[in-house]
């Protein structure tokens, strides 16, 4: 296969931004949750466009080690042309856990281009990158911080961002150089600023040994994105293929780009809210383990659900606890009701709890969930689950092999359908949200997808 786009999410809901975008752009694209084998391959047929879905944002340096050769190794074999790492629209990331700077070092020996790209910014989430400096929008009002200063990300419970230039922040994380391109160079004639990015790409290129410098792009406003794709797919066209890092963008730029076909026109994330009509087929569960403001705030607005708090430090250390709120939830669902299930707040900002062991806990309670769903014959309508790391885990959890898109609810959420061997997950519909992204009403708007149950499986 010859595939002119491959993305591996360094989380599950970032990667199923990106299916979406590829989805609206036409192209035929699917997200698998891991390498996929060549029977699962067959089974989907021709594509333009791989997603794989992982966790290499909440990983260690030795671990990003032993996971990532393989996704590169896939992607060679395929010979995609642009590899995309996807990371947060934030680049929230650390030395210590999902360093980017060491997926770079690692994925650059897997594609020709002597450099790595990076493109910050994305405007239709409220992300914007200026002279190398990262800002973000938060709240209700969209009220813009620098990225160090954003009241959320300024104290992420496992990285926090303390460094706003993306070019500082990067080389914290293993990358020795980092050459910034900023949004003014864009009104350039097309020659000059070509040879000014290949400048860059000279400062920043590498000599022996692994891929450590890269040039970083400014996006303030959508109208650039034409200019920063055709300088991605320049640079993989000069070298080969090319590694670029970022968030959704880097796809919206690539479809953006003068030279793509015309038939895949870029399509604004704000406008990607689909038309809905209510839902059938099943009731519908929602699990919310992010402990965001804004999940939060979603949580108190919805009036569709039978709400279930819970409890972290229960629901880590008490089995007797997790039981009893397993067969409610499952006694509630098994009468046709919506049941959402969340984190309380209030119990569970708790500093002797890691949030590696939250999510990971909160997986293995959906999948005990699903189980005994599946025991008492409950059928989902469709499945929500709220938080980065509880998406990435409670799906790694589940016997799922790849999703496919169905629609989007709000700009960064995306609904999908499963493929699974099992039939009871099969064609199921699900929601992956991370923590920071949806509107207000984003849960209730759940209720209203359409609902199939027939998987997309070609």
């Amino acid at each position: 296969m010859n595939l002119m786009f491959g993305w591996y999410g360094d989380d599950f809901t970032g990667a199923t931004d990106t299916l979406a975008v590829a989805a609206r752009a036409n192209l035929r694209s699917i997200l698998f949750l891991d390498v996929p084998t060549d029977g699962q391959l067959a089974r989907i047929g021709p594509l333009d466009a791989i997603g794989i879905a992982g966790t290499a944002r909440g990983m260690n340096s030795q671990q990003m080690q032993v996971s990532l050769p393989k996704i590169g190794r896939f992607f060679r074999e395929q010979q995609v042309s642009v590899l995309h790492y996807k990371c947060c629209s934030t680049f929230d990331s650390a030395v210590h856990t999902g360093s980017l700077g060491v997926a770079v070092n690692i994925l650059g020996d897997y594609v020709d281009a002597p450099y790595a790209l990076f493109v910050g910014g994305q405007p239709d989430i409220g992300r914007y990158c200026c002279f190398g400096n990262l800002f973000a929008s938060a709240g209700a009002a969209g009220q813009v911080h620098r990225i160090d200063r954003h009241p959320t990300m300024q104290c992420h419970p496992v990285t926090p961002m303390h460094e706003a230039d993306l070019r500082l922040h990067l080389q914290s994380q293993a990358m020795a150089e980092v050459t910034n391109i900023p949004y003014t160079a864009y009104i350039q004639q097309p020659a000059v600023l070509d040879a000014l990015v290949d400048q860059a790409g000279r400062c920043s290129d590498r000599g022996a040994g692994k891929m450590d410098t890269g040039v970083l792009f400014d996006v303030s406003d959508n109208a650039q994105l034409a200019s920063v794709g055709g300088q991605i797919l320049r640079i993989a066209q000069a070298h080969g293929s090319a590694l670029v890092v970022g968030s959704s963008v880097v796809l919206q730029a690539v479809m953006a780009a003068d030279n793509v076909d015309e038939r895949v026109p870029v399509v604004p994330a704000s406008a990607c809210e689909d038309t809905l009509s209510p839902g059938h087929g099943g009731p519908t569960f929602v699990l919310a383990g992010s402990l965001s403001p804004v999940t939060a705030a979603q949580v108190r607005a919805t009036t569709g659900y039978v709400k279930v708090p819970l409890h972290a430090g229960q629901l880590l250390h008490d089995a007797a606890y997790r039981m009893t709120h397993i067969q409610h939830i499952c006694d509630a669902l098994g009468t046709q009701q919506h049941v959402l299930a969340y984190i309380d707040q209030q119990h569970g900002r708790d500093s002797t709890i890691k949030s590696a062991d939250l999510a990971a806990a909160t997986a293995r309670f959906l999948q005990s969930i699903m189980q005994s769903l599946s025991e008492q014959g409950t059928r989902l309508g469709q499945l929500g689950i709220a938080g980065g790391d509880t998406s990435s885990q409670a799906i790694a959890q589940l016997d799922v092999w790849a999703l496919s898109y169905l629609s989007v609810l709000s700009p960064g959420v995306t609904v999908c359908t499963m493929h699974s061997d099992d039939p009871v997950l099969d064609g199921l519909t699900v929601m992956l949200k991370g923590g920071q992204m949806g509107s207000e009403d984003l849960f209730d708007k759940l209720l209203q997808v359409p609902v199939s149950h027939q998987a997309a499986t070609a």
